[in-house]
């Protein structure tokens, strides 16, 4: 059976292309194609390029383009396109082929040569290297179109213009996972509780995400049902990778809870295998027999790359499911996430960032330990949780919210840091952060946007990757980082507030 939360982008394409025409004649063709080439195979060389680019023959009539657009819808590896008008490629053959295509657009304004050959430069090399208004005749009609895409401006010698197609690509991929996602809550949103709300139709409609319920006790059975051998050979791979706190350790007093919480990741993992769901919530209001709420067991989940919403936060987990396809490959992590409490002595104000158990073991290069204690609410057995504190590093902290008329994300830059002092008290992995640009204007510019209390924390891809998914997913986001002041941002969104209800069907 396919994974259905694997990350990896291995299988994913993105396709090249390539506009010109016949005036030129074959010989030119032919040196398009040959030079096309040869960026594509750039493209393909730069380490900061994880998605394979495929080449695909110069484009030169509408029939071909169109032809072209379809093909790259139909095929489910295709994550994106990335074209460039090498000579002079008339935008009006590009109409129907733009209008048709469902897949994400990057344009890349770039050329062959990096220098001008001085001394040679004559009217077929013109002729020839017509990219700089071939690109702006494309980039017209897109505009006209109302075409969105990610435009990458320079040579693809240069690390800049790489590490920009990267980020687009990681978010193509993001898109990807996200389009084909399908959502497992087990139970319902936590009572009364406003933000983790939301349209699943609409949700359906914008992102491509079914999200569906499953009863808690059909979980239950599924755990209740574990086979002892699976439970015994799961309790050794934690022993093996954790540092399992005595009293859990074979031979330990409460080593049974410990063998309960494999039963539920065994549980959790049958089930959503079998759906085909590659994120799922959680409410501890809503456990039917289960005998713990859910702790390890979703951490290790969501290391494996699940995304996951607790108190039945189905738009978190699809933010946490994105963010982890589009970290594949890169140091640090994704986590579901949610601001606790504050340090504020003036100057030194830091958040303390955390969840009752649910904080994925990838933000951290360090052995977590495996621990158990009350956690004082559902009213069930003490659960089992992995204890750690974040990696220092920057990071992003983004929250996904319905704003009735329109799905609206906010990110926040922040720098993650080293704990102050020791948190011997507190049972839970966690994260300190300092927000940017200061932790006032960020958390007023937070409150003001109306953004959820539930996060996703991303130590692996950072707030470019998360604008170029917002870009291809048509979702509003306001950026709260180093240039923001709250002035400027309540401009933002007065702005926004008209700009989506004019650019909104009616």
């Amino acid at each position: 059976m396919t994974n259905a939360a694997a990350t990896t982008l291995d299988g994913y394409e993105v396709w090249f292309l390539t506009g010109s025409q016949h005036l030129y004649g074959p010989e030119v063709l032919a040196q398009v194609a040959e030079q096309s080439m040869s960026i594509s195979e750039a493209l393909n060389a730069a380490q900061d390029v994880p998605v394979k680019i495929v080449w695909k023959p110069v484009l030169t009539d509408s029939d071909a383009i169109r032809r072209m657009a379809l093909e790259a819808n139909a095929n489910d590896a295709v994550i994106g396109v990335t074209a460039w008008m090498h000579t002079f490629s008339p935008a009006k053959m590009w109409i129907q082929g733009l209008d048709l295509l469902r897949k994400p657009l990057l344009h890349l304004h770039t050329q062959a040569n990096v220098e001008l050959p001085w001394a040679d430069i004559d009217f077929d090399f013109m002729n020839l290297n017509q990219a700089a208004h071939g690109d702006r005749e494309f980039g017209y009609i897109q505009t006209r179109l109302g075409i969105p895409r990610k435009t990458v401006v320079g040579h693809v010698s240069n690390p800049e213009v790489t590490r920009q197609v990267g980020s687009w690509q990681r978010a193509s991929a993001g898109w990807a996972a996200v389009r084909s996602l399908k959502l497992t809550r087990f139970g319902d949103n936590m009572r009364n509780v406003a933000v983790t709300e939301g349209d699943k139709t609409e949700a359906e409609i914008r992102f491509g995400v079914s999200v569906n319920t499953w009863a808690v006790n059909d979980l239950a059975d599924a755990v209740h049902g574990a086979a002892e051998s699976d439970v015994d050979a799961l309790v050794a791979e934690y022993e093996r990778l954790y540092e399992v706190a005595p009293e859990l350790a074979a031979g330990g007093e409460r080593h049974e809870s410990l063998r309960y919480s494999a039963r539920i990741e065994l549980g959790l993992r049958a089930l959503l295998e079998a759906n085909g769901s590659a994120a799922f919530t959680t409410s501890f209001e809503d456990l039917g027999s289960l005998r713990q709420l859910p702790g390890m067991a979703v951490q290790r989940l969501m290391a494996d790359g699940y995304g996951f919403g607790a108190e039945g936060d189905w738009k978190t987990a699809i933010l946490v499911r994105a963010a982890k396809v589009m970290g594949s490959g890169l140091p640090g992590g994704a986590s579901l996430m949610e601001d606790y409490t504050y340090h504020l002595v003036p100057g030194e104000e830091k958040i303390l960032g955390a969840h009752m158990l649910e904080v994925c073991p990838s933000l951290t290069a360090k052995k977590p330990r495996v621990e158990i204690h009350a956690l004082g609410i559902g009213g069930k057995e003490d659960p089992v949780r992995m204890v750690f504190d974040t990696d220092a590093g920057p990071g992003v902290v983004v929250a996904l919210s319905d704003m009735r008329d329109r799905f609206r994300l906010v990110a926040n830059v922040v720098d993650v840091v080293d704990l102050d002092h020791p948190l011997p008290k507190l049972p839970v992995a966690r994260a300190l952060w300092e927000p940017k640009p200061n932790f006032a204007t960020s958390a007023a510019a937070w409150l003001t946007a109306g953004a959820a209390h539930h996060t996703v924390l991303s130590t692996a891809v950072g707030l470019d990757v998360f604008e170029d998914f917002a870009e291809i997913a048509e979702t509003e986001l306001l950026a709260i980082d180093e240039d923001t002041t709250l002035k400027s941002f309540k401009k933002e969104l007065a702005w926004n507030a008209a700009y989506y209800r004019l650019a909104g069907r009616i």
